[in-house]
């Protein structure tokens, strides 16, 4: 009976086996080795090449828009006005200024011209002969300043109509009607009709590979089956403060007529000779994780997760482009990399379906 007990006790008190948790799957992908002369797939946008803030040159209260946002508007239309009241007073005081001063200079000339003609027969002294010559000079600076004003006060009168200096189309509104503006405070933007550029930002990795007419490639979303020829007009020589990045601007050789401000896309840009000896990998743009704010990407080794820092070289719509961090034969994770740890135990697979990281 006590053995019986004993046993019993035993057997309460034991606990089963701890079971061993099985390794997460992860996706992983082998990065593609390329040349580094291959092009820089960058994503881009068409923008006009010229673009102005178009404000009045007086202040005043905004009573009309006639255009809006996309509006397409040529050279002299009148955009916006401004409340004209107060101009016109002051155009018809310098008008009235200008009458004033032209009669006085009128009186002096004909002072002048007596007094010129008696002093001649020597009916008035040689001092009031010159007063009347200096009246007469005062009274035609007076009428020339008061010219200059009138014509002042008629400019200000027609600056209360916002008129489109060139062909474009409106990019951006900047005033209501009814504000209250100061003199050159924008009220719409105008991109100008005719050339246009396509606009990429480079990571200062990239930047020294690009150099101003290099030969580029540019496909767009909204146009399937086109590509346009074109070249690196400029460089930004310095980065962007706020996003670090340097502009690269691509003008195309042949624009089309199809082409619309902001259609998005992709520009292939060739490399600077001397920086296109190295080998790059080429990795799906899911695979991309920031430690901080410098890239990285996680690597399966030995069944646990490694996150390794990388330098890319360029963003694809699709891919990453990088110069060091990873090797030929690293398995590199490609999907839910912001869900992972660091020494994490995994089971690396592939994908379920491989064309949805075709690079």
């Amino acid at each position: 009976m006590l053995s019986l007990s004993t046993v019993l006790t035993l057997a309460a008190c034991s606990k089963p086996a701890p079971v061993a948790e099985a390794p997460r799957e992860v996706v992983v992908l082998q990065a593609q080795q390329r040349d580094g002369a291959q092009a820089l797939l960058l994503p881009a946008e068409v923008q006009s090449r010229f673009v102005t803030a178009m404000s009045f040159r007086v202040a005043g209260q905004l009573v009309e828009r006639r255009v809006h946002l996309g509006d397409t508007v040529r050279k002299g239309q009148v955009v916006a006005r401004l409340d004209p009241a107060d101009a016109e007073h002051n155009a018809a005081s310098a008008r009235a200024d200008l009458d004033s001063a032209r009669q006085h200079l009128e009186a002096a000339q004909k002072q002048l011209r007596r007094d010129t003609e008696q002093a001649r027969e020597n009916l008035i002294s040689a001092q009031q002969l010159e007063q009347s010559q200096d009246a007469h000079a005062a009274a035609q600076a007076q009428f020339k300043a008061a010219q200059a004003r009138a014509a002042v006060a008629g400019n200000q009168r027609g600056y209360t109509s916002l008129l489109a200096e060139h062909d474009g189309l409106i990019s951006a509104e900047q005033a209501n009607t009814g504000d209250v503006l100061s003199a050159g405070q924008a009220v719409f933007s105008l991109a100008w009709s005719g050339a246009v550029d396509v606009i990429t930002d480079v990571a200062d990795s990239q930047v020294a590979r690009i150099r101003p007419g290099a030969s580029a490639t540019v496909t767009l979303g909204a146009l399937p089956g086109k590509s346009f020829s074109a070249r690196v007009r400029e460089v930004s020589p310095a980065a962007d403060p706020q996003s670090r990045t340097y502009r690269v601007k691509v003008t195309l050789e042949q624009p089309d007529a199809s082409l619309r401000l902001g259609m998005i896309g992709e520009v292939a840009i060739a490399p600077a000779r001397e920086a296109s000896a190295a080998q790059v990998m080429v990795l799906p743009a899911t695979a991309l994780f920031h430690q901080g704010d410098k890239p990285a990407v996680w690597i399966v080794r030995d069944g646990k997760l490694e996150l390794r820092p990388v330098t890319v070289a360029g963003y694809g719509e699709r891919s990453i482009t990088l110069t060091q961090g990873v090797a030929a034969e690293d398995k590199v994770v490609v999907q839910g990399v912001h869900t992972l740890t660091a020494g994490e135990k995994v089971k690396p697979i592939a994908p379920l379906h491989a064309e949805d990281f075709a690079l």
